[in-house]
């Protein structure tokens, strides 16, 4: 049937930097292997479920695009114990979409309600093939995070060879300089030395013979031999900057050690391709003490997240913050009308309300139907798993390491998200979420000579608390067991810094102990269990002891203030700080930033560098993290710098008003990242009279009071944990416990663990509470 609205001229096919939504809607989960598929729009490619929400009629009467492509596809039966397709950058041989499915469309007229146009008329022929042979959205967001994978650095792009030996036919390159391993090998680009690597995931071994050699040579950058291909493609470590990076001029810095790209042929599998199998293949205890499979949950809350090939981190994160009264109370609004947006797929409320709907509703939490089973295993296969795709992209955008494919660190996500969360525009009155995280912590600082005395109250939504490392002395790698209670009270727990004193100008420094002010309604901790072994940064497994039991966090409220003691003046001027420059250079030396370094010696007391390195770790998502150390009593006053009003715009887009971005820009020197921070953590700074004229009656940030609650008694229950196995936190696999009602049982609450998109019950809680990375506690 044909239809006047296929030759309209806003009909084009889809540009090659154009998004293409086919895969799920941009407003909830429902996706083309449905049964009424996914429509997706002709004029600008969004994506709108045909079901019983039909998300795309609402685009339709939204935008007023007429015409769109029904696409409904149907999975071939796949064996259930068929291990899945690893994903890889380097892939060359990929499945396509026609291996896997079915694939039927359609096109429909929302204007002549029609439900089979004839696509072979008017322009409809090229744009339907250019949605279907276009990249989708998902696999084009993801090719861009590769691509933004590895740069190079100054030591690869300055690169200064040495000239080869003499005899270098004498030289083996078979084989490791320093033992006898033949895999594993890297060349150092500078001398030529040849050395074995570290020990990998999956039986690689190594004795990490290069690293020695960087560091007794002083050698950055090597590049791994078995990684070569003719195309000049390798991996490329430096060592001084301790990531992996590209070397633009490889093929000539190979050939200057007699290696030649022409018919070169990998060999073994590079560090990216190893980290993606080894977070794949990472087994948390799936099965009961009996050996018994444990059976999947299914029904509302109980939804799991396919894995986008390293974002089990993002994954375990919003599982703990969508189970908490908050986050669904702000976003899983079932029945309600999505947000109006022109581009869903790039609102953050919008994504937010589809992961909700998603992870609480239910609707999705179904045995995967593309799972056929095989003889002797469970008769109920695993979900599917939803893909939070349009959500990891959104939340990466600009962000160095979000942005990437590759694994992080769950904590700094934590932080990530409640900051794009709290700066971001809502668009009604409801809640931010992220204040039930809030509360304040006060700090007391006082002169060791003249006992003058000066108060601080900031305000946070995490704690961070170091969790001390006491071995057993019969196994170097074996510690003994920690409880909760005592890393809260080395927390608290009065401190020693070196500042001058302004009353009586002494250096002998001051006592520092901080408390807390309030408390919040959820309260999210990191347990940093790091040591620093040769100057890296080592995981440690240290058990960590936590009840089910409520914890009394009465003892750790700040009591009232002593009436007699004198409080110190404060002053303008700014205080003299000098880092200690033994523990600077070792800083430096492996690769932190100078203001880094400044600032981590200066919040530690200057005199411990592993105190300094956890600092680093805890502060590594602050915004001014990279700008110079301003100490106390140092920065502007309001009004002394006369602001740029682009600047001003710039905030306002992010939901501050205007009088308020001056204030904080007039706080923070003018930067435009600090004020932000700035705005978050001073929710209720007063106003002064001349800027209260502008102030509208609606900032997004504002609040009654200050967060948190001051009363007991305060007893927290531990809710649900985030769990890490692996060495670093930027490598190995994340979990989520949570607990929570199972369906059809009255028996309270049971613990429950999600495995990316697997969930079952947890018969092994005690042993992963003792080493969980994230614990969240709910105020009882």
């Amino acid at each position: 049937m044909a239809c006047d609205h296929s030759e309209a001229p806003d009909l084009k096919p889809p540009g090659p930097f154009q998004a293409v939504y086919r895969e799920d809607c941009t407003q909830c989960f429902d996706s083309i292997d449905d049964e009424l598929g996914l429509n997706v729009c002709l004029h600008c490619f969004n994506g709108g479920c045909a079901g019983d929400r039909d998300h795309a009629l609402l685009h339709y009467q939204r935008t007023g695009h007429p015409m769109a492509m029904n696409i409904r596809r149907t999975p071939k039966l796949v064996q259930r114990d068929e291990p899945p397709p690893k994903i890889s950058k380097l892939a060359i041989a990929a499945e396509t979409e026609e291996d896997r499915y079915d694939i039927r469309t359609s096109v429909v007229c929302y204007s002549c309600s029609q439900q089979d146009v004839n696509k072979s008329c008017g322009r409809l022929p090229d744009v339907i093939d250019g949605i279907m042979t276009a990249m989708t959205f998902s696999k084009r967001e993801e090719v861009k995070a590769w691509e933004q994978e590895f740069v190079p650095c100054e030591h690869t792009l300055c690169l200064v060879q040495q000239q080869p030996p003499e005899n270098t036919d004498d030289k083996d390159s078979s084989q490791c300089s320093a033992c006898n391993l033949k895999e594993n090998l890297w060349l150092c680009l500078e001398c030529g030395n040849i050395g074995c690597g570290r020990s990998q995931f999956g039986g690689t071994q190594g004795n990490s013979h290069a690293l020695a050699h960087a560091d007794s040579a002083s050698h950055a950058a090597a590049v791994k031999l078995g990684s070569i291909t003719a195309e000049g493609t390798a991996d490329i470590y430096c060592y001084k900057c301790n990531e992996e990076r590209t070397d633009p001029e490889l093929a000539s810095h190979l050939a200057h050690w007699g290696i030649y790209l022409a018919g070169r042929e990998k060999t073994e599998k590079s560090l990216m391709e190893m980290q993606v199998e080894h977070n794949l293949q990472w087994e948390f205890s799936m099965t009961s003490e009996d050996g018994r499979e444990l059976s999947p949950i299914f029904g509302p809350g109980f939804t799991g997240l396919a894995n986008l090939g390293n974002s089990c981190y993002l994954s375990s994160t919003l599982q703990c913050i969508f189970s908490t009264q908050g986050f669904q109370e702000r976003y899983f609004h079932p029945s309600a009308e999505p947000p109006l947006s022109d581009a869903p797929a790039q609102d953050l409320e919008t994504q937010l309300r589809k992961l909700a709907d998603g992870l609480l509703s239910g609707r999705y939490s179904r045995p995967d139907p593309r799972v056929v089973a095989s003889p002797g295993a469970p008769e109920v296969s695993h979900q599917k798993g939803l893909a939070p795709t349009m959500f990891k992209y959104l939340i990466g955008q600009g962000h160095e390491e979000f942005a990437t494919m590759r694994q992080q660190d769950a904590f700094e996500f934590l932080l990530h998200v409640f900051k794009s969360i709290s700066l971001s525009k809502q668009s009604d009155d409801r809640a931010n979420p992220v204040q039930h995280f809030r509360f304040q912590v006060e700090q007391r600082l006082q002169c060791l000579d003249c006992k003058g005395v000066r108060y601080k109250v900031d305000e946070q939504d995490n704690i961070s608390v170091v969790v001390p490392a006491r071995r057993i002395s019969s196994n170097e790698t074996q510690f003994e067991a920690v409880t909760l209670t005592e890393c809260l009270d080395m927390f608290t727990a009065e401190e020693l810094v070196e500042l001058s004193c302004p009353a009586c100008a002494s250096n002998h420094g001051f006592s520092k102990r901080s408390l807390f002010k309030t408390l919040p309604n959820e309260l999210a901790v990191n347990a940093r269990r790091f040591e620093l072994i040769n100057w890296v940064p080592t995981k440690l497994d240290i058990p960590v002891v936590v009840g089910d039991e409520p914890i009394d966090f009465g003892p750790y409220l700040v009591k009232e203030h002593d009436e007699n003691e004198e409080l110190l003046p404060e002053v303008e001027e700014k205080p003299s700080f000098t880092a200690n420059p033994g523990i600077m250079d070792q800083l430096l030396s492996m690769g932190f930033p100078s203001p880094r370094c400044e600032k981590a010696l200066y919040a530690t007391g200057n005199a411990d560098p592993e105190a300094a390195m956890n600092w680093l770790f805890a502060h590594m998502e602050d915004p001014d993290i990279d700008e110079p150390l301003v100490l106390e009593g140092s920065a502007r006053r309001t009004g002394d710098t006369e602001q740029d009003e682009a600047k001003v715009t710039q905030l306002g887009e992010m939901g501050i008003e205007a009088a308020r971005a001056r204030k904080a820009l007039a706080a923070t020197d003018g930067d435009v990242n600090r004020a932000l921070d700035w705005v978050f953590t001073h929710p209720d700074e007063d106003l002064d009279a001349e800027t209260e004229t502008h102030t509208g009656t609606s900032d997004a940030l504002a609040q009654q009071g200050p967060p948190g609650h001051d009363t007991l008694p305060a007893f927290y229950q531990l809710r649900s944990i985030v769990c890490h196995k692996g060495t670093s936190v930027h490598a190995g696999h994340y979990v989520a416990f949570v607990r929570r009602e199972l369906p059809g049982s009255d028996s309270g609450l049971s613990w429950v663990m999600f495995n990316d998109e697997k969930v079952v019950r947890s018969e092994d809680i005690e042993g992963m509470k003792k080493t969980a990375y994230m614990y969240f506690f709910t105020r009882v």
